[in-house]
């Protein structure tokens, strides 16, 4: 299953590396919306740091959301997906795999841009640390959540739009986590229920995304 596993997540990394406008496409959207909202708001300092933790969540919530149509449409398109179908390896290990290899090309850029895009707000170092935190754990979870909605509408047209209207519901406790993590942070709170919260979110994702994803794309194949 392990090596099933990795071939998954090497497949899908090479065929991303052929289409790299794709990641590059999540990316700019990430810092062209985060680097726009210090022009609009006006450079008052207090100001921007109030709106950091916000800005920055909802921006690399709505980047991860981009590439989410496109995780499983191309083998859907091209019978790969039948073929995983009828693998002798459990479906939900290359779910996983499909899963590890979107937040590998989404989630983890999003979490190594995140410093350098929270300077412009004058965020205090420890804040930045928990921004970073929080990332690295929400993010995976954008990513389970993603793949549910990305399944359930496998072949539908306008599935783009559709993924959004189921997903974003179930991304608001994964968004008031994150965010009012960074918030306490820079207000000098304690922070560790927030962020033992969002691994708890990360576990109960993993345990529980992948039957349903499984499933939906079973249904969407026959």
């Amino acid at each position: 299953m392990l090596r099933t596993l990795r071939l998954v997540i090497y497949r899908d990394l090479l065929l991303a590396m052929r289409r790299r406008t794709d990641i590059a496409n999540s990316l700019l959207f990430f810092v062209i919306v985060v680097s726009l909202f210090p022009f609009g708001v006006g450079p008052e300092v207090n100001l921007l740091r109030a709106v950091a933790p916000g800005v920055l969540w909802v921006a690399a919530l709505l980047a991860s959301m981009l590439a989410l149509s496109r995780m499983f449409a191309a083998d859907f398109a091209d019978g790969t997906l039948e073929q995983m179908l009828l693998s002798p390896s459990p479906l939900t290990i290359v779910v996983m795999g499909k899963v590890i290899a979107h937040w590998l090309l989404t989630g983890l850029p999003l979490v190594a841009l995140s410093p350098v895009l929270a300077l412009q707000f004058d965020m205090p170092v420890e804040a930045i640390g928990i921004l970073v935190a929080t990332l690295a754990l929400g993010t995976p979870v954008l990513s389970l959540i993603g793949a549910i909605g990305a399944a359930l509408t496998l072949g539908v047209r306008g599935s783009g739009v559709l993924t959004a209207l189921l997903v974003l519901p179930l991304y608001i406790p994964v968004l008031i986590l994150g965010a009012g993590a960074v918030d306490a942070a820079a207000g000098g709170l304690d922070v560790s229920a927030h962020l033992s919260l969002m691994g708890a979110l990360l576990l109960f994702a993993a345990a529980c995304a992948l039957w349903p994803v499984a499933a939906a794309l079973r249904i969407a194949v026959e």
